[in-house]
């Protein structure tokens, strides 16, 4: 997935899924927390890859993955790809009202506004940019 696309949050807490991303999250998807005070969706063909990867780890390290998947939910989007973004994951990631949805490879984040200008504003600068493709061997 890619792309950057600002939305709000309805005053139910909704979000509306952006259209060009709907295609690849499919019908239902996972919200979790991510790992930089945002959230992530996950297709579920990466949920099922991230959940296989746990499976494989030893007893410790999976009970590690306890609360992340406990603060997890399935969503199915309504008619309009509306979903509902619950209290305890808008305060995880800061969001009050208007986010930056982005893709990320396999998966999309949300991230609150000033989250994301923050993190553009430290990160997109061509030293940055540099380091990580060179760190690619691009």
């Amino acid at each position: 997935m890619t792309g950057t696309y600002e939305h709000s949050l309805d005053s139910a807490g909704r979000l509306i899924v952006p259209s060009k991303l709907r295609e690849e999250l499919g019908s239902q998807f996972y919200l979790a927390v991510g790992v930089k005070e945002n959230l992530t969706l996950y297709p579920m063909a990466a949920w099922n890859k991230l959940q296989e990867r746990v499976a494989s780890l030893t007893t410790a390290q999976a009970a590690s993955m306890d609360v992340f998947f406990a603060a997890a939910q399935l969503c199915e989007p309504d008619k309009q790809w509306r979903f509902q973004v619950p209290s305890y994951l808008k305060d995880y990631a800061k969001i009050d009202r208007d986010v930056v949805i982005t893709g990320n490879n396999d998966r999309a984040q949300i991230w609150s506004a000033e989250n994301w200008k923050a993190k553009t504003q430290q990160q997109l600068n061509p030293e940055h940019i540099s380091a990580l493709l060179e760190g690619l061997g691009i």
